[in-house]
Formats: C-alpha cells, structure tokens, sequence
C-alpha cells in the first residue's frame, strides 16, 4: 500500500482554509466536525493487513481514546502512558494519510512501555474520516485539504492535554510517518519548545504550491533537533531530496540534524502491518530514535 503524498496537493486556498477556523467569519465552526471517535483497528485501505504486524499490549498502561478540547471544539485522539506515573516525558505521534487508525494507536503503547506519555490527535477531523476509505485518491483528496496551520494549532492543544495530565512537556518529543513525517518536520520549527523530533521518510521538498512551505524552506528553524529516517528505494521521494535537505541545513549552519537513509529499504519500512516492511531497517530506526530522544533531552 502506497501512502506517499506530497502534502500541499490541493491546497492553493490555504488562506481561506485557516481563515475558515477563525469563529468571526465561520459562525458553523465548532459544529462541522468530520470525525468524532477513532476508528476500531486498521483503516479500510490497508486491509488485509501483514502476518508480521506488531501487537502491543496495554499491560500497565492507561491507554485509550481521549478527547482533546482545540480552539473550534474537540477533536479525538489516541492516548497512551504508564499507569500511574506522572511526569511521563511526553512524545507526539503524527498519523500518515490513514489517519488514527490501529497502527498508530499501537506505535502509542510502544512508546507508553518505553515509559513516555504518548498522544496522537485526529488531525483530519475537521475535513473527513479516511478510515472508512479504499481508495487512495480519494483519502489524498482529504489529506490535501488539510492547512498546516491547523495541525500545528492541533498539536499545541495535544501538548496542552498531556500537561493538564501531569505529563512532563519540558521533555517534548515528536516523530511520524510519511505526510507525519514532513509534519515533524514542520512542527518542530514551528515549536521551540520541541527537544526532539523523527521523521520518518516525509517529503522534504515536493512541487512548490503558493503559500505553502515545506521542510527545506524552515530548515534554518531545525537548529539540529530532528533525526530523518529515509528509504534508498523510495520511488516517491528521490535521494535529490534529501540532498536538497541536507544542503539546506548545511547553509543554515546546522551542524546537529541529522539524516539517515537505509539504501535497501522502501517507502513505509517501519509500517509493519504493509507489504513494504523492512524488519531490520524498522528495529535500527526506532533503536536510532530512543538514542536520539536521550541524547537531546527528550526522555
């Protein structure tokens, strides 16, 4: 299953989409939420889903759906943290195109048993519920309506309920996967107070669209927080770039970020619930991501 997206397909109203979520000129707002729950298991894209699909328990954790107030409403998320421990470093967790679906909420109990409070609001809910969608142009014509200046809002508000938890946000990680991954990307230079971030192989530098920026251009904003994790044989973001990205943060004398490519790997290789798995290069990144957490002050 294919979920590379360049995420700024369709998005020449941007303007007009983040004026949308301000109540004064929308009077509906708050009322036109999409999605209002998480869906149960894997998003109907992605079924059948592979034999080596990681299952992890919720043994000694509080996890389950949360509702996280925003500034139009509330929008669901996923929630997932060591019973009873509070001051839990807090880390982030941006959907791909799929949504907040199983293998999601599952990535959120992983970083629970590693000791994390971990969240993962429902950023498209405002715009539709991809869940419940087969066909992948259809679920871009969703993702492609959605404004960054939303996520990073809906994000904050995450932030926001992980603190009012007594989850601990001075310890603030972030990592996703494909259109999450340029999200990290995204969100770390829009918040300062993010220690870390991974992305996981996001475009970095797709066909430029009015008003809309990407990673390449906020890489002056990185200031050496942000680990990307990239595939050698992914055919929808070519090595070029990387090395756009690379050359980016070299001229803003950023001497910290850091990105590594797996030459044999493709697109999706830590989504172990796809076809395009790669079990070696999976366990190396997310063993490159708990050291890369500590290192800069996010654990």
């Amino acid at each position: 299953m294919d979920d590379r997206v360049t995420p700024d397909n369709d998005m020449s109203h941007l303007a007009d989409q983040v004026a949308s979520l301000d109540p004064k000129i929308n009077p509906n707002i708050g009322r036109r939420f999409a999605v209002t729950s998480l869906a149960a298991g894997f998003a109907m894209a992605v079924r059948p889903v592979n034999a080596a699909t990681i299952t992890t328990d919720a043994s000694g954790l509080t996890a389950g759906e949360v509702q996280i107030s925003v500034k139009d409403g509330k929008i669901p998320g996923y929630r997932a943290m060591p019973t009873g421990k509070t001051n839990a470093p807090t880390v982030l967790v941006i959907q791909e195109i799929f949504g907040v679906h199983e293998h999601i909420k599952d990535v959120c109990r992983r970083f629970a048993k590693l000791g994390f409070y971990a969240i993962a609001p429902e950023l498209y809910a405002r715009q539709g519920d991809v869940s419940k969608l087969s066909d992948i142009p259809e679920i871009l014509k969703i993702v492609g309506t959605v404004p960054d200046a939303q996520v990073w809002s809906d994000l904050d508000s995450a932030v926001a309920f992980a603190k009012a938890e007594k989850a601990d946000t001075t310890k603030l990680g972030v990592t996703g996967f494909c259109w999450g991954g340029r999200q990290t990307w995204m969100y770390t230079a829009h918040n300062p107070n993010v220690k870390a971030g991974v992305a996981w192989y996001g475009p970095l530098s797709p066909a430029p669209k009015e008003g809309v920026k990407n990673p390449v251009d906020v890489a002056d904003k990185i200031k050496g927080r942000v680990l990307g994790l990239y595939a050698g044989k992914d055919g929808g973001i070519p090595l070029t770039q990387v090395d756009a990205m690379r050359d980016k943060l070299k001229a803003a004398n950023d001497t910290g970020t850091r990105i590594d490519v797996y030459p044999t790997s493709e697109h999706g290789f830590h989504a172990d619930y796809r076809p395009s798995y790669d079990e070696a290069s999976a366990k190396d990144g997310w063993k490159k991501l708990q050291d890369w957490f500590k290192a800069h002050g996010a654990v």
